[in-house]
């Protein structure tokens, strides 16, 4: 029975997709379509865009991406396992990651992309806050979780400052007090 469903649903999408007739289906063409299925068949016509899109891709339609999802398509190696903060440590490197593929993107003009590194930032940010609220989590882990939140926003907020100012932390009697001295690589 899913699969039947699942059939005359297909269906239903391609018949839509052809009484609309656009050559290139963007984002704002596929909620469009979502919509009329959902006014012509009600329940049955209820849809997510993805999947429209998946059905159309496998149809053969041209579906036009957005810019973030191109930059992501396009640079998704460069993206893929960047986030890690475990340690210190590991906050640096994926700061440091960060901080040159926005810098490279930004000096080819891929603004697409560069808005993405700055999302993956926050992630990070909010992430790293996450964890040091939680309470089930050791306080040191929790100390350190602040501290990473504290390098992502100081990071977004001034990344030409940051590396200067991330120096003159770690070098702090506080920093030092509270997490001893990093090991560099």
């Amino acid at each position: 029975m899913m699969s039947e469903t699942l059939k005359h649903k297909k269906e239903m999408i391609l018949e839509a997709a052809h009484e609309i007739g656009v050559p290139k289906w963007s984002v704002a063409e596929i909620d469009q379509l979502r919509r009329k299925l959902l006014a012509a068949h009600g329940e049955a016509g209820k849809t997510s865009n993805d999947y429209i899109s998946e059905v159309l891709k496998g149809a053969g339609f041209k579906i036009q991406l957005t810019e973030r999802e191109e930059a992501e398509d396009r640079f998704e190696e460069e993206f893929e396992d960047i986030l890690h903060f475990s340690t210190l440590q590991d906050a640096e490197v994926s700061l440091t990651r960060l901080d040159e593929l926005a810098r490279r993107f930004r000096q080819h003009g891929e603004k697409a992309a560069v808005e993405r590194v700055l999302e993956i930032a926050r992630l990070g940010k909010r992430r790293a806050e996450m964890i040091s609220r939680n309470r089930k989590v050791e306080e040191k882990k929790r100390q350190e979780k602040k501290e990473i939140a504290e390098w992502f926003r100081i990071w977004l907020e001034t990344p030409d400052a940051f590396f200067k100012w991330l120096d003159v932390r770690k070098a702090s009697p506080e920093f030092r007090a509270t997490f001893g001295e990093l090991e560099e690589d």
